[in-house]
């Protein structure tokens, strides 16, 4: 089913496809699924060299069953500190949290990057101490660490120090999503001059470096659209 969880069969698919020297896009499409489900699919799984159907079908079960095992065995969480106001109701509060963790993993993000990014966006404050993530989350503070520090490079949060204080708080905004969303474009700039420099060397006219045309091409249009939304995004919201 398109959108649903890749089956075995699907990987047989992919690894085929890698084998032909088929790009995500293309494998995508095969499977009438996102190239962003292929790639991720691939790069958790041994790479384009190292990918393997039966390989990766088994590495996705095991991964499922300690995901199983983890929630089984999970403390219970420490409650938000502010789940309760405005009438909140904290259960609610914390299986909305759950979710939503879940769904940041499911888009590429740590596990526990996506606990500590959750955790900040519900927090009215939109700003947390390493002690409290350490206190909410019930997590080390090397795990905090490695977590803000990949959050902050993503654009997705910053560090700031009252005046006096000696603790330093990660604070996210209304703007995260758009400072990521920035951090992309650039990405993607990058990422198309390599490709255009790749279609230079290889030559358009053969199979791999009109690959990397089209591939500079689209990483162009799909820039020129997100700067066009961001620009919207900001016309609304001086308004």
């Amino acid at each position: 089913m398109p959108g649903g969880r890749l089956t075995n069969e699907d990987r047989q698919d992919i690894a085929r496809g890698l084998a032909e020297g088929r790009g995500y896009a293309e494998i995508g499409r095969l499977l009438d699924r996102p190239a962003s489900t292929v790639m991720r699919e691939v790069t958790r799984n041994g790479g384009p060299e190292g990918y393997g159907a039966s390989q990766a079908q088994e590495a996705t079960r095991e991964r499922a069953r300690r995901r199983k095992q983890a929630v089984t065995a999970r403390p219970p969480t420490s409650p938000a500190l502010d789940d309760g106001a405005h009438g909140r109701d904290p259960r609610a509060v914390q299986g909305f949290t759950d979710s939503y963790t879940d769904l940041l993993e499911q888009q590429g993000l740590p596990r526990m990057t996506a606990r500590v990014l959750a955790c900040l966006y519900i927090t009215d404050s939109g700003a947390l101490t390493a002690a409290d993530l350490i206190q909410r989350l019930r997590i080390s503070p090397a795990s905090v660490s490695h977590a803000v520090t990949f959050l902050e490079q993503q654009g997705m949060l910053r560090r700031e120090r009252s005046p006096g204080m000696r603790r330093e708080r990660y604070v996210i905004d209304d703007d995260f999503w758009f400072r990521s969303i920035l951090a992309t474009t650039q990405m993607n700039v990058t990422l198309a001059a390599a490709s255009q420099r790749g279609a230079e060397i290889l030559g358009a006219a053969t199979p791999a470096g009109a690959r990397f045309e089209s591939s500079a091409e689209l990483l162009l249009l799909v820039n020129q659209a997100l700067q066009q939304v961001m620009k919207q995004h900001r016309s609304a919201a001086e308004e």
